[in-house]
């Protein structure tokens, strides 16, 4: 099961929370639901990227001690934002590290990207509670981080909806009697669409997610049903099953958001809004729950949910997926680092829909003919294997484009003609 560690019992003081990504989606939400409940809560610390007047203002409203932004070019408009609130800022990549091993009850883990890695880590092994958004630590370095969390006693709760479905299903303890978990995906807005046209799709298009409101680079994920992929991977770590008894289904709805078959043949699911202040909700107050303002389903007006498998010819991004998880933890961070990539070159209009998956398939397939991917030892390695598939990314990015090169500018992408920059691509 997903957890290694006792968690906030009830009865204790108000609990003491730090969020890391406060100014994303699940930050977003997780903060609209402790200033619903602030007598509940009190925060330690909040983290952002480079969203410094966002971060302040989550801040002062929640009544946190400290603030920092990764970038530290933001940091002067953060401290200037929290100018007379008593909140402390701090700014880099190290008082990000920092801010997540500050004492706390709780951490949400919710940076996106392979830049969550190391906070996480520094988080788990202190030995608290963890509310786990951040795909990268799993995709990365699942086994790693879950030795990390297993070392300290750390408790990990899975934030995902699909995670979160099947860890409150999942009777403790009883792993053995399961035959499969099934992670339902809504299929994304390109479910019915066929494969010629899915070539000329535009990332606006891509980002219009039919039940769900994310970030930009997971919407992207849905669509191509990457996100699902790397859910498969997180749940072969969270859950340790088999490959073979991990199962995805497309279910348009998003209402049934995940399954445990068991081997008496009884099937135990989970049903919600799409809303993800439940399963942040259902971390935030385990092993109790606490009330939310997400929709109540009404099923008679639903009337129909409906199940089909996912398309491979379509969506080859989960078979990708599947491939690098039973080739290893080298083959998944690889996958997670070359997508990261190749998301963004779309999102510049630089590749097409259709090429996210195939600059993906095309890194890991030269990795290993390269023999890069000797699975790592610590997280170093980890971020050794991340950087080699960023860099082949890009070659496999130019040569798919046939633009001369391919680097990586910051957080996003530059294309270069004849070592002149083109700032419509910045």
């Amino acid at each position: 099961m997903a957890t290694t560690g006792a968690g906030p019992q009830a009865g204790l003081p108000p609990l003491r929370l730090t969020v890391l990504g406060a100014t994303g989606s699940i930050g977003g939400s997780t903060l609209d639901l402790v200033s619903r409940n602030r007598e509940r809560f009190h925060v330690v610390a909040l983290t952002a990227n480079d969203r410094a007047e966002d971060l302040a203002r989550a801040a002062i409203a929640v009544g946190a001690e400290h603030a920092v932004v990764a970038d530290p070019a933001a940091y002067q408009r953060l401290k200037d934002a929290l100018a007379g609130s008593g909140i402390t800022a701090a700014a880099g990549p190290q008082a990000v590290r920092e801010a997540a091993a500050r004492p706390a009850d709780m951490v949400i883990a919710a940076i996106v990207g392979a830049a969550g890695l190391e906070p996480t880590i520094a988080a788990a092994a202190r030995g608290t509670t963890i509310a786990l958004a951040n795909k990268e630590c799993l995709v990365c370095a699942g086994d790693l981080f879950m030795a990390v969390a297993r070392g300290a006693s750390a408790t990990i709760l899975p934030v995902d909806s699909e995670h979160n479905a099947v860890f409150q299903v999942l009777e403790r303890g009883n792993l053995d009697q399961v035959e499969k978990l099934t992670l339902t995906a809504s299929g994304g807005p390109f479910r019915t669409l066929s494969l010629e046209a899915m070539r000329g799709v535009t990332p606006e298009a891509a980002l219009r997610h039919p039940n769900w409101s994310m970030g930009a680079r997971i919407s992207i994920d849905s669509a191509t049903m990457m996100n699902k992929g790397f859910e498969i991977i997180e749940a072969s770590h969270l859950f340790p099953l088999g490959p073979e008894q991990l199962e995805v289904l497309v279910h348009p709805q998003s209402v049934v958001h995940g399954m445990v078959q068991y081997r008496d043949g009884s099937l135990l699911a989970q049903l919600g809004a799409p809303d993800m202040r439940t399963p942040i909700a259902h971390c935030l107050a385990w092993p109790r729950r606490m009330a939310t303002p997400a929709q109540r389903l009404d099923l008679a007006a639903l009337a129909t949910l409906s199940f089909e498998a996912p398309d491979p010819l379509r969506f080859p991004a989960l078979r990708i997926a599947r491939e690098a998880m039973v080739a290893g933890t080298a083959a998944t961070a690889a996958l997670n680092a070359a997508d990261e990539i190749a998301v963004r070159a779309f999102l510049d209009r630089g590749i097409g829909f259709l090429d996210i998956a195939a600059t993906v398939e095309a890194v890991l397939e030269r990795m290993a003919a390269a023999g890069d991917l000797v699975e790592p030892a610590c997280v170093d390695d980890v971020l050794g294997i991340d950087g080699i598939a960023r860099g082949r990314a890009l070659e496999a990015i130019a040569a798919r484009t046939g633009q001369p090169s391919w680097t990586a500018a910051g957080n996003g992408l530059l294309t270069r003609r004849d070592d002149t920059a083109d700032p419509a691509r910045r």
